[in-house]
């Protein structure tokens, strides 16, 4: 329960994080976000076996990070949560692509390990680059954003609204587990108990998130939502994009490592 609890909690940080102010805050959102989709975009189109060409992307989230102040240990932790996810997809190419295609030293690399290996590096860049993203624009800048590039409005208000209602589903399921922890002498949560429990959780945030849809609208909610910092696309927004798009292009036409490995030994 504890455990849950904090987990929740530390999500609650990422709010906390976008309110800050820092040079990267006070850019609109919206370049932000057609920066990161971009960048996005062109991590993917790298080939299956490419990874040199990868690693100097990493220069952008880790700009991003410093510039918006993100602790590390919040970005690593993060990327640690979804690690496991991309191991997992990528565990069976090496079983199945077993052609060797590079060797280092007496170590032959299989084309399975590479793509592997690619695989894991484009996730941890692209989902390290949404994090910084979140963390430096919070969830509703983030959707205003959306909904000001053109996202259909009714899009924009359920991610909105999934965000906030975690936050009522984790509240009444702490409760939950709290009681169940009170009258149980500190027995396990057993299998038996799990489905039940998950029932009335489920009934729980229902009338809870009717209560407050009623109390949205008693107060006015047009289904819009306001946010308190209204910014405007200037020029420094411009040159955020620009810059960035530019950078990428130039790291996706020249593949920097293997440049520089060329050069040193040529030069050796």
């Amino acid at each position: 329960m504890v455990n849950l609890g904090d987990r929740f909690r530390d999500l609650g940080r990422m709010d906390a994080l976008g309110s800050q102010e820092s040079t990267l805050h006070r850019l609109d959102p919206r370049a932000k976000v057609l920066v990161t989709a971009a960048f996005a975009l062109v991590v993917s189109s790298f080939g299956r076996y490419e990874v040199s060409g990868l690693l100097p992307f990493a220069l952008f989230p880790v700009s991003l990070a410093i510039l918006g102040e993100v602790p590390w240990g919040y970005l690593l932790k993060r990327i640690g949560l979804a690690l496991p996810f991309m191991l997992v997809l990528g565990a069976l190419n090496p079983v199945l692509d077993r052609e060797v295609l590079l060797h280092v030293g007496p170590l032959a690399i299989t084309g399975g390990w590479l793509s592997s290996f690619s695989m894991v590096l484009k996730l941890v860049l692209t989902v390290a680059s949404a994090v910084v993203l979140v963390a430096t624009t919070g969830v509703d800048g983030v959707c205003q954003a959306l909904e000001r590039l053109g996202l259909p409005q009714v899009f924009v208000v359920q991610i909105g609204f999934l965000h906030r209602y975690t936050f009522v589903l984790a509240e009444e399921a702490v409760r939950m587990l709290r009681a169940r922890e009170l009258r149980s002498n500190g027995h396990g949560l057993t299998h038996r108990e799990f489905g039940p429990l998950a029932g009335h959780l489920l009934l729980r945030t229902w009338d809870r998130a009717q209560r407050i849809h009623q109390a949205m609208l008693a107060r006015g909610f047009d289904g819009n939502f306001h946010m308190l910092r209204r910014s405007s696309f200037g020029p420094r927004d411009l040159l955020f994009l620009f810059a960035w798009c530019a950078i990428f292009l130039l790291l996706r036409i020249v593949n920097f490592p293997m440049l520089m490995g060329s050069l040193v030994s040529g030069g050796g």
